[in-house]
């Protein structure tokens, strides 16, 4: 019997969907950390990412640090967070919501930056504000790409949330550590295709989202 099917037949065994080691409990941890980065990195790099959309300022270094952002080893931070922070759940958190902001920054902006400037200009040659600019015209217009980096973010922490499992924490992630400690392929296995399938899942429900709101536009 292949690995592959070992791992199905463990992911199928009903031992394995209750308790706190169970599939449910395990796949709730994980989006709960997901959520919590999220939300997190969302409250930092939206704003930032409307005020360079909005203003044109500081859009090349908005490119550099995301580009800078994205290339950081997630396990490495993880570790160097741990060292720093000690074993929690602020370790994990910040290292993901690092990996977040960049996809988040990225959608802010660019969705701004897609915006025709006659309309922009039509909205301002009627008396708007430059708040009103932005909240009733510029962000309405961006929400479809806005929505886009929030997709990306969400599917960018999903895949990397395991690392959470690393310093102590649960999540879908405790499959691929505690598998790899005892050489338990079939388990590590089922938990990869678990992870697979959430973010499948969720991918779909963002696309449906963001082609809704492109039909609006």
């Amino acid at each position: 019997m292949s690995a592959f099917s070992e791992g199905i037949s463990w992911l199928t065994d009903g031992s394995h969907w209750h308790g706190d080691d169970g599939f449910p409990h395990r796949i709730a941890q994980h989006l709960g950390y997901t959520s919590l980065t999220v939300v997190i990195a969302s409250a930092i790099a939206i704003p930032l990412g409307l005020w360079i959309g909005h203003t044109g300022r500081l859009r090349g270094l908005a490119i550099a640090l995301t580009g800078a952002l994205r290339a950081l080893p997630t396990l490495g931070l993880v570790v160097l967070m741990v060292l720093w922070r000690g074993i929690g759940l602020a370790p994990p958190t910040i290292a993901l919501v690092v990996l977040a902001i960049p996809p988040l920054l990225a959608g802010a902006y660019a969705g701004l930056e897609a915006v025709d400037r006659a309309t922009i200009d039509a909205a301002r040659a009627i008396g708007m504000t430059e708040w009103q600019v932005l909240g009733k015209v510029e962000v309405p217009l961006a929400l479809p790409l806005i929505i886009g980096g929030v997709r990306a973010a969400v599917l960018q922490v999903i895949a990397t949330a395991t690392v959470a499992a690393y310093p102590g924490l649960g999540g879908l992630g405790r499959y691929l550590i505690d598998g790899l400690a005892v050489r338990d392929y079939p388990q590590m296995v089922a938990g990869s295709v678990v992870i697979v399938v959430l973010a499948l899942v969720l991918d779909g429900v963002f696309a449906v989202v963001q082609r809704a709101l492109s039909t609006q536009r």
